[in-house]
């Protein structure tokens, strides 16, 4: 299973906490992450587009700010969090300039992930600096949330990204190595999983809790992001991230405990669109449109004949032929009030008549799928 890291093209690295901030000193383990960053260097060396799901932040804040005991308030939470956050960019910033490497901050939430409009502005915003050769540094924007904050979150939201940009395989790194089918530390007949085909009630019972008030959210949600992202079509894998350079490590020698999805991105986002969405307006497109999307392009705005709905950017749209018989379904670009006005029109006037730049296609043939 190992070759699905190394041969995955787009790859998400989460990291817990207890790997980037030392448990006694609460400073940073620079080493480590000048080592984790020549890692993703590496990675980009090959090809790969690589993001970041970074914890840490609270754990790297409280001990600036004096918040040595236990349990802390929400709004000590938040204030440690908004600290911690400006250490750990710049930490992030300076280990990737020695490889001339950009990195980026990006703060999300659940909701950014859930909401259709957050979660397309998100999508498009990483997409970008993927694009533009950036490594983008993920966290949860914990200086603003509005319920309390639970560590552990980062490895749902990395799953979550993970889902948002299709990526092949997700990486969990953290203090553990794998998931076992007992707790290692009291079980002494305790054996690591290494392959899971699919996440049963039974896998789920072996998780424990979380054990370390900065650390990760224990295994419960570890298999809990393996689910969102196997889902997804996207290989996961739980491993120690201890040592140094563990993902050069990972990539040469196994290890960790891995989760097999049953398609690929492309192919679960497909059967996402086909299935799971309803349908909130109609884009009816002439012959040549027709035959390009059998063809399997994307439909432009200059082979739609007449747009019906209310529907807002992102929503699924059914694609009809002149008949009136369905084509396809896909997720629309724009609003169905802007479609209306592009329609007919090469994407090269798309500027001139909306007085902003969008997408060159109505429906980008990835956000397409064929009825």
């Amino acid at each position: 299973m190992k070759k699905q890291l190394q041969n995955a093209r787009r790859v998400v690295i989460k990291i817990g906490s207890a790997l980037l901030v030392d448990d006694i000193t609460g400073r940073l383990r620079r080493a480590w992450l000048e080592a984790l960053a020549a890692d993703v260097a590496g990675f980009r060396e090959r090809g790969k587009d690589v993001l970041v799901v970074s914890s840490g932040s609270i754990a790297l804040g409280r001990r600036h700010l004096g918040l040595d005991r236990g349990d802390l308030r929400l709004e000590e939470k938040q204030a440690a969090a908004a600290v911690g956050q400006v250490r750990l960019a710049h930490a992030y910033q300076d280990c990737l300039a020695r490889h001339d490497l950009s990195a980026a901050q990006v703060l999300l939430t659940i909701a950014d992930t859930e909401q259709r409009r957050q979660y397309l502005n998100a999508r498009s915003t990483i997409s970008a600096l993927l694009k533009l050769g950036a490594i983008p540094v993920i966290n949860e924007n914990d200086t603003v949330a509005t319920e309390e904050i639970r560590f552990g979150d980062n490895d749902r939201l990395a799953a979550r990204v993970a889902q948002m940009i299709s990526a092949e395989c997700l990486v969990i790194l953290s203090d553990v190595d794998g998931l076992y089918t007992a707790d290692p530390s009291s079980d002494p007949n305790a054996t690591r999983i290494e392959e899971v085909e699919e996440l049963t009630p039974a896998i789920h019972a072996m998780a424990g809790s979380p054990r370390k008030r900065d650390g990760s959210g224990g295994m419960i949600t570890k298999l809990q992001a393996a689910d969102i992202a196997v889902r997804a079509g996207c290989h996961t894998l739980i491993a120690s991230g201890r040592v140094d350079h563990p993902l050069a490590a990972i990539a040469e020698q196994g290890g960790g405990t891995w989760f097999r999805p049953h398609a690929t991105p492309r192919t679960a986002r497909k059967l996402w669109i086909a299935g799971s969405l309803k349908p909130a307006g109609r884009l009816t497109v002439d012959g040549g449109a027709a035959t390009a999307l059998a063809a399997g392009k994307s439909l432009l705005p200059a082979g739609i004949v007449s747009v019906a709905g209310g529907f807002e950017r992102g929503d699924s749209v059914i694609i009809l032929d002149s008949d009136g018989a369905e084509l396809g379904r896909g997720l629309c670009a724009y609003s169905g009030a802007d479609a209306r006005r592009i329609r007919g029109h090469k994407s090269s006037e798309i500027e001139a008549i909306l007085g902003y730049r969008g997408r060159d296609e109505m429906i980008h043939r990835d956000d397409l799928v064929l009825t």
